[in-house]
């Protein structure tokens, strides 16, 4: 009887490394037949770029992407401000230029100007992507890097903080390196 036990157990567990190694192999099959799951980034560029192609379609008349120019990319930003959460105080109110006003005000909500930005750079991606040239690139156009600098600037003015440009990295290694240098002469 404890042959007959040690027999089934070994073919059980024989046939379980089996089952086991079928199991894996049909794992193995459904990750390669399935796409990795896209980025953060790369998803967020696939909405994006789908939200605009959506924004051009219910144009009147609608705008194919062959037609789409940089004015169609700044009414779509322009459309955008509607859904935005950054208050953006105009030069009447009372809080224009303060960063941290003590009360409400009706002053309109808008997109703010990193928001934009970054979606320009994933728009820019996606029409290169989706065989656009990047010649011909609405998103890469002049007018809309001045239009977002507006931007920036109205709402750095609007909230009374500056928006000051970062310092090259350049200067800050001199520095170091030259910290260095005063430091090993002194202990020599």
């Amino acid at each position: 009887m404890s042959g007959d036990r040690a027999r089934d157990s070994a073919e059980g567990s024989s046939r379980s490394g089996g089952d086991h190694h079928q199991h894996h192999h049909q794992q193995l099959q459904q990750q390669q037949t399935q796409p990795a799951p896209l980025s953060r980034y790369e998803s967020q560029k696939r909405r994006d770029w789908n939200t605009f192609g959506q924004y051009l379609k219910n144009q009147r008349p609608p705008v194919s992407l062959s037609q789409c120019n940089c004015n169609h990319v700044l009414d779509f930003l322009r459309y955008l401000d509607q859904f935005g959460k950054t208050k953006v105080h105009l030069h009447g109110c009372v809080f224009f230029g303060q960063p941290d006003p003590p009360a409400p005000c009706t002053c309109p909500l808008r997109q703010a100007w990193g928001s934009l930005d970054a979606l320009i750079g994933r728009l820019r991606a996606a029409y290169e992507e989706h065989g656009g040239s990047q010649e011909t690139n609405p998103f890469g156009n002049g007018a809309i890097r001045v239009y977002l600098r507006e931007v920036r600037e109205c709402q750095a003015k609007a909230r009374g903080i500056p928006y000051k440009k970062k310092k090259k990295k350049k200067i800050q290694i001199k520095a170091r390196e030259d910290a260095r240098a005063n430091s090993s002469m002194q202990s020599a």
